[in-house]
């Protein structure tokens, strides 16, 4: 690493004996660059990778560049500016570090590595035909924080609008004012202009300026365009504020939207509200963060993860309500394995069902996963799950189990899933205890060992989940079966890690359902009423799709407070917007929060004869195209926006999709791929 410095040292040298590092005297001017002294408190115009302003140790004024320089970036600031052709011009800057750089992109430069402010100087002359110079700073690979100050361009200007002023502030607030300020912009400049939208409201030569004249309890929003004799600059990022004298609550504040995510954080935006001094974004009832400007950035999040917020505005007389909500997810997602838009069945593999046994070699590689149906407990409560394959008698063609193994295998060679499916219509399971919760975790642990399974599905239907009264925070649930079905779930998939597929398959009646019964807190309603709510809730960080059963369900209430019936493609928009949107939780106030995307599919029957509320292909596709492309929604208006990551589709079964000609097979998979 300090053999680099020497180099480039040498190389100067030689360049220098050369003739080729120009020493012309530069023309008398003013500064090119903007902020030079970094005196505006911000980095604009300057461009930096690991750059910041500090207090200290300044060369002079208040501030001062930091280059936090790192084993892998040298931490480069660069400014680019307008120059005159053939003419000579002079850099230079105070810096103090160790091997700090000062240089023309593509020219000359210069290094010193010093314990105090040292002047750089590197004189260059610009190129025939050139009309703009970018110079720059750095620091060395590991080396440390490098500092500079006073950095200097002398020489005249070049034929070019200035470059983008620095973003305003806002200063002192009247009932008719606002006083603003901006960073200087780069290149010439002869003054710049203030929009308040397309409109100008101020023109100055300096760094700020008052507007006067506004209204009382006013919303406002500015930006800044630098001009000269050749034109102006691109306009500066806005920056919104109200005029005092406000004698009510503003007005909740409407448009919020995500606008970014990292593993860690979401940013998210709204419109202004007038009269407002502020903003509060919640996450839920919980008050993140409160701001002044139209914008905010929730950190400390977990990657992966989906998160709802919504913003009120509030000034001295009070705060507004709530704006709507706007869902986003964390990055950081562990691929599943599967593809963006995935076909998934139920093989009845320890029964025939009347469509007749598929043996598991005969599946088509056109699903991509496979819920070996079922897995069932030896009693109600012990949690002891057996996973018995249909018997010869009923099955006959049935293979062994030494080919039903290979045959698996295959599958998950061609990138498919296999899964093992828990319960069923008739596998009522019912985790009361710790004792059955830990007999489920090895039973289910043995099947899956046994036939090297990718994964579990859950599909708990009839009295497997329901809520004790009382129980009414589907965040902090209480009712043992839950509480218990939750952790062993969580033990599972800690066993089997981030590459164990965990699908579930709920009715309606116990996800939906929830936002107009919830079998904790509703009197006299029946007590499964949205009991799937609580695990979905706690495992929405390692589900991997959900798939509600859209079929075999009594008319239910969507987001538009309208009865929707199964077997129409209304049905299917309306329930699978819920989960895109979230919704609020019966007679508790709480939001069920907006599950990703890509873990939202929807399961209809295949055919008639599989299960009541049978959809036809048409419809199918209809309500997939709404969800994805806001296309054919008929009269229902998505509360969740577009969902073009929603993972597919799932049908019960796949026995009864071949014994009726492959129907959804051959209509479905096609279509599946050909979406975005």
């Amino acid at each position: 690493m300090r053999h680099r410095p020497r180099l480039l040292a040498f190389a100067a040298s030689v360049l220098l004996a050369a003739g080729l590092v120009s020493v012309a005297s530069p023309a008398s001017a003013a500064n090119l660059l903007g902020n030079p002294g970094l005196e505006s408190g911000s980095l604009s115009p300057w461009s930096c990778s690991l750059g910041s302003v500090v207090s200290t140790p300044v060369h002079s004024g208040t501030k001062a560049l930091a280059g936090a320089a790192s084993a892998s970036d040298n931490a480069q600031c660069t400014q680019t500016v307008a120059v005159v052709p053939s003419t000579a011009y002079s850099l230079t800057a105070w810096v103090r570090g160790n091997y700090v750089y000062l240089g023309v992109t593509g020219g000359a430069s210069t290094w010193t590595s010093n314990a105090n402010y040292t002047q750089l100087t590197v004189n260059f002359t610009t190129a025939a035909g050139q009309t703009s110079a970018q110079v720059y700073l750095h620091g060395w690979y590991g080396q440390g924080t490098y500092y500079a100050d006073d950095i200097s361009l002398d020489g005249p200007g070049g034929s070019s609008a200035p470059g983008v002023p620095g973003n305003p502030s806002v200063g002192t607030v009247t009932n008719s004012s606002v006083a603003l300020s901006w960073g200087a912009s780069s290149g010439t400049v002869t003054g710049y202009r203030v929009y308040e939208g397309t409109t100008v409201r101020a023109t100055v030569t300096g760094t700020s300026t008052t507007i006067t004249g506004l209204a009382t309890c006013s919303a406002h929003t500015y930006t800044v365009a630098a001009y000269n004799s050749v034109g102006e600059s691109a306009k500066s990022g806005a920056v919104s504020t109200t005029t005092t004298g406000c004698t009510t609550a503003p007005p909740t504040p409407g448009g919020v939207l995500i606008t970014g995510t990292t593993n860690t954080s979401i940013s998210l935006a709204w419109s202004p509200s007038a009269g407002a001094t502020g903003y509060r974004v919640y996450e839920g009832t919980t008050l993140r963060t409160s701001v002044t400007g139209l914008s905010a950035t929730i950190g400390g999040l977990t990657a992966c993860t989906t998160y709802t917020y919504s913003v009120s505005a509030y000034n001295a007389n009070g705060e507004s309500s709530k704006s709507g909500t706007a869902s986003g997810t964390t990055t950081g997602c562990v691929n599943s394995g599967l593809p963006k838009h995935a076909l998934i069945g139920y093989l009845h593999a320890s029964f025939a069902n009347g469509s007749g046994y598929v043996r598991m070699a005969d599946v088509p590689a056109a699903w991509d996963i496979i819920n070996l149906s079922f897995g069932e407990p030896t009693s109600v409560t012990s949690g002891d799950i057996r996973f018995n394959r249909c018997p010869v008698a009923e099955c006959p063609n049935v293979e062994s189990e030494a080919d039903f193994i290979a045959a698996i295998r295959a599958k998950q060679a061609q990138g498919k899933k296999v899964l093992i499916s828990i319960g069923g219509a008739n596998g009522q399971v019912q985790l009361a205890s710790t004792a059955a919760r830990d007999t489920f975790v090895s039973s289910v642990s043995a099947i899956i060992d046994r036939y090297g399974l990718n994964g579990l599905d859950i599909d708990f239907e009839g009295h497997s989940l329901s809520l004790n009264a009382g129980d009414g925070d589907f965040r902090n649930p209480t009712t043992p079966v839950i509480v218990n079905l939750i952790s062993a779930l969580r033990t599972l998939k800690a066993r089997y890690g981030s590459s164990f597929v965990l699908t579930m398959a709920p009715e309606t009646f116990f996800v939906q359902l929830g936002y107009q019964f919830y079998g904790g807190t509703c009197s006299g309603c029946d007590n499964r009423a949205g009991s799937y709510l609580p695990v979905i809730y706690a495992l929405r960080n390692d589900l991997t799709v959900l798939h509600v059963q859209d079929y075999n369900s009594g008319p239910i209430m969507g987001l538009d407070n309208q009865y929707h019936n199964m077997g129409v493609a209304d049905f299917h928009i309306a329930m699978t917007d819920m989960l895109v949107a979230g919704f609020t939780v019966a007679n508790t106030g709480i939001t069920f929060p907006a599950l990703r995307r890509d873990q939202i599919a929807f399961g209809v029957p295949a055919a008639v004869s599989a299960g009541g509320g049978y959809t036809t292909p048409a419809a199918v596709q209809q309500a997939v195209n709404c969800l994805v492309k806001n296309q054919t929604c008929g009269g229902y208006t998505l509360r969740g926006g577009t969902s073009p990551d929603f993972r597919g589709l799932m049908t019960w079964s796949i026995n009864w999709d071949r014994y009726y000609n492959w129907e959804f097979q051959n209509s479905h998979e096609p279509f599946l791929n050909a979406l975005p």
